[in-house]
């Protein structure tokens, strides 16, 4: 198949250790579709919700369409707004948090591994 439309509302959902205050959907990839190299998801982040400190052997690139994100990799932060990236190489630690009172929504690139 050279294409493969996935609608949001069948977009399956999905749950990842050390996650908190998030709703997660695979938009393409994985269970969503047939992909080799990547996988895409839209992570929707309540006020307040978190992801754990830690590593990733998959290369992910964030995106940001809504909200502010703030993202660490244990040294360092940064607050990503709406239109604004962010990515972690493989083995990088990472952390996303939702400080602001609205939910944030990002969409998730991640290499298959």
């Amino acid at each position: 198949m050279t294409m493969t439309l996935v609608r949001h509302d069948d977009a399956p959902p999905y749950e990842a250790p050390g996650h908190s205050g998030m709703q997660m959907r695979r938009l393409q990839g994985m269970d969503a579709s047939a992909t080799d190299a990547m996988w895409m998801g839209l992570n929707r982040i309540a006020p307040h919700g978190h992801t754990d400190l830690k590593a990733s052997e998959a290369e992910k690139i964030y995106l940001v369409l809504q909200g502010e994100v703030t993202f660490g990799d244990g040294e360092r932060s940064v607050t990503a707004g709406p239109l604004d990236s962010v990515h972690f190489a493989r083995s990088a630690p990472r952390r996303l948090e939702n400080r602001g009172d609205r939910e944030a929504l990002v969409v998730l690139i991640m290499e298959r591994r």
